[in-house]
């Protein structure tokens, strides 16, 4: 039998930056006792999160009919054997695409099984004694084991979690589209970091999911370990005994809570339920109704010291605690800036803004105590008054959050952890108010800040999704909000580029590395524009009218960034159209389809700015030229340039319109109808200005061919020239 190089590799801590580059390495093929695949081939591991320990060498033969075995018959365990047989029946549908099915394969094709057991089976301790593997204390919640042999695989945990995220990590050896079929041998060990690793999502301001949205974000979610689901609400929890403020069509009901949290349940995850109960509480206080818990007349803010305001909070979490049954509620209480501005000034001039805040957190732990649950709170007030920390109750959980790159992370959590008190960190996507996230950023931010809480004894992270201008959609996030999970599962500092190097064969099952350069042409777009410094997000960038006084400001500044921006978003673009089309099996379309609406936003951004200085240009010159008949046809090619079939004023009606089209689509693909039409809105309206200012120089032309002179650009709204 021929002799075939045999490559080992032991990956310990794979998160610290030196040892993680090995998590995307090629493994050769080695054969024992059964001939060896007649083209043996690198074996690709890419895994996320990384686990903490893994011996691997050598591959499997050709993989044939792979089976999934639970001996134990656990109800966890025999759903975690589904969500892995589904996976299964979609890789082979990949494969049979690719012209690498079982099938085809049949001659050298091996039988392949995969038995799920508990720790404490005897096969299990065998098979780890045999292997050399122990099983840590430490694995006990929701660590596992795994040994991939020739023929067979085995995943152990001590309970439904570590079993279920061992079935997480076989999922990400399964080989993808064009692949050889086989899979790596060697085992690995892994347990997480963190306890508890989530996602906090804005549900308050614009769009609200459906619920198969939501069933799909959890899935996606455990996929990637994390186990932790927030939903954040201000006024779109639907209470029955208080229904005024939950807009029709876009509020959670009661039975889709019950729903929600069962279908969670069942892949590890917990709801953990954020009502507002101090701040953010416009949406309800600008009903008269509750004005008198308003500490400013229909402001944001509840007034301590009110009547009516801690039993309207002990009505909400009464119905929270009913249908999320969950150990934490989130109470926010984050940004209370209008608080001592109306009913408690004087209370505030005597006491001290951080001594009042701190009274009513423990007012309402109090009320909230008959509950059993432990609150988490918004911890901004240990950065702005950390001297008042030592008065909460040591059974809450402070969340403390910053969203910058470089933050002094330690300092927002110290108050908390000298006190005693428990901490979860709060990184930020870096979506809010823009065209696209800002990937750098929120890496930066996720990667220091989850560090930092490691080091500090944090248990655990809650990377968050905000929707301020209400045009945030989910399926732009993916790529740096898993980066938030994947690094509370690992211990250190994540590395970013082997995340980057893994996401888009983890998220998507993409193979040809296209989407993770993609993702790298759209940070880089984004990059691009953010060094124009206009001190915009690039959503207000999008919208600014670039022939007002302020776009003309803001156009001096992008127009020399414009081509690169442009660049790098049309080259995402085409890189997404090369994946989609060559592979019709890539996982999350939805999103790819998101990511292309950003692509073209942020295109759309260096082409209105560049098309705009050129009519403005252009028309310059047609005023200058117009009584030369030596320019006459230059004149009249100017103004057509202006406007005409082919014009740059419908080039941009056009693109708005286009935009407008994906937008919508993305945006009803993911969320109820609720609220769309205040986004697309500023579409129609972009539409219809560029309609509008075609149909004036379309007026100009006749008025030249009637031998009337040009309007002066001043009448036309048209800027002087920018320099």
């Amino acid at each position: 039998m021929p002799r075939i190089s045999f490559a080992a590799i032991r990956l310990v801590n794979f998160a610290v930056a030196v040892t993680a580059l090995s998590l995307f390495t090629p493994f050769t093929t080695q054969a024992q006792d059964q001939q060896p695949a007649p083209q043996a081939q690198p074996v690709q591991v890419h895994l996320l999160p990384a686990p903490r320990e893994a011996f691997m060498g050598g591959a499997t033969g050709t993989l044939g009919h792979i089976s999934v075995v639970v001996p134990g018959h656990d109800e966890q365990d025999l759903f975690a054997a589904r969500d892995l047989e589904d996976a299964v029946k979609q890789m082979e549908k990949a494969q049979a695409r690719a012209g690498h099915s079982e099938d085809s394969d049949a001659k050298s094709a091996t039988a392949y099984r995969v038995t799920l057991l508990r720790s404490d089976a005897a096969a299990a301790k065998a098979l780890l004694s045999h292997a050399g593997l122990k099983f840590d204390p430490a694995m006990e919640s929701e660590g596992y084991a795994i040994v991939l042999e020739l023929h067979e695989a085995t995943i152990v945990g001590a309970s439904g979690s570590g079993v279920f995220y061992g079935v997480q990590t076989f999922k990400q050896l399964l080989p993808l589209a064009g692949e050889p079929r086989v899979l790596p041998k060697g085992t690995i060990r892994d347990w997480p970091a963190m306890r508890y690793r989530g996602i906090d999502d804005d549900l308050s301001r614009g769009p609200f999911p459906t619920l198969e949205f939501q069933k799909h974000q959890i899935r996606v979610f455990a996929s990637f370990k994390a186990n932790i689901y927030s939903p954040y609400f201000e006024h779109t929890l639907l209470y029955p005994d208080h229904p005024l403020a939950a807009p029709p069509g876009s509020a959670l009901t009661p039975a889709e809570a019950y729903e929600l949290v069962e279908y969670a349940r069942q892949y590890h995850v917990t709801i953990v339920p954020e009502q507002e109960a101090f701040g953010h509480l416009h949406h309800v206080l600008k009903y008269d109704i509750y004005q008198d818990a308003a500490e400013t007349p229909h402001g944001y803010v509840i007034a301590p010291g009110q009547a009516s305001t801690l039993p309207l909070i002990k009505d909400w979490f009464t119905q929270i605690a009913a249908e999320f049954p969950s150990p934490f509620i989130h109470i926010g209480a984050d940004e209370t800036f209008d608080l001592g501005r109306g009913r408690t000034q004087e209370r505030v001039q005597q006491q001290g803004y951080g001594p009042v805040y701190m009274d009513f957190l423990k007012q309402i732990h109090d009320e909230l105590a008959p509950l059993h649950r432990q609150l988490l709170f918004w911890g901004d007030i240990g950065d702005q008054n950390p001297e008042s920390v030592s008065a909460l109750p040591k059974d809450m959980i402070a969340v403390p959050w910053g969203y910058g790159a470089h933050e002094d992370f330690d300092k927002m959590i110290e108050p908390f952890a000298k006190a005693g008190i428990e901490t979860w960190v709060a990184p930020g996507d870096s979506n809010w108010n823009e065209v696209y996230p800002a990937a750098k950023n929120a890496f930066w931010n996720i990667q220091g800040f989850i560090r930092e809480g490691q080091k500090l004894g944090s248990t655990g992270a809650l990377t968050t999704v905000w929707n301020d201008d209400g045009e945030g959609l989910f399926n732009l996030d993916w790529y740096s909000l898993m980066f938030g999970a994947v690094a509370a599962w690992q211990p250190g500092e994540s590395n970013i580029a082997t995340y980057q190097q893994n996401y888009g064969q983890d998220f998507n099952l993409d193979p040809s590395g296209k989407i993770n350069d993609a993702e790298k042409e759209l940070m880089a777009a984004h990059d691009a524009l953010d060094g124009t410094n206009t001190g915009l997000n690039s959503d207000q960038v999008f919208w600014i009218d670039p022939w007002s006084a302020a776009g003309q400001m803001i156009s001096a500044k992008v127009l020399p960034a414009a081509p690169e921006i442009r660049a790098h978003a049309e080259q995402a673009i085409i890189l997404l159209g090369q994946a989609r089309y060559a592979n019709a099996e890539l996982r999350e379309p939805a999103a790819l389809q998101a990511m292309d609406l950003g692509a073209r936003r942020l295109d759309l951004i260096g082409m209105k700015f560049e098309m705009a200085q050129e009519m403005m240009s252009g028309y310059a010159q047609a005023v200058a030229g117009q009584h030369d008949k030596a320019q006459r046809d230059k004149v009249d090619n100017l103004l057509e340039e202006i406007s005409s079939m082919n014009g740059q004023c419908q080039d941009l009606r056009d693109a708005y319109s286009a935009i407008k089209g994906e937008y919508s689509q993305v945006w009803l693909g993911e969320n109820r109808p609720y609220w769309l039409n205040n986004v697309t809105v500023r579409y129609d309206l972009a539409i219809q200005m560029w309609q509008k200012r075609g149909d004036r120089f379309q007026q100009v032309m006749l008025l030249r061919w009637d031998g009337k002179d040009l309007p002066t650009p001043a009448s036309l709204d048209l800027p002087g020239e920018t320099r």
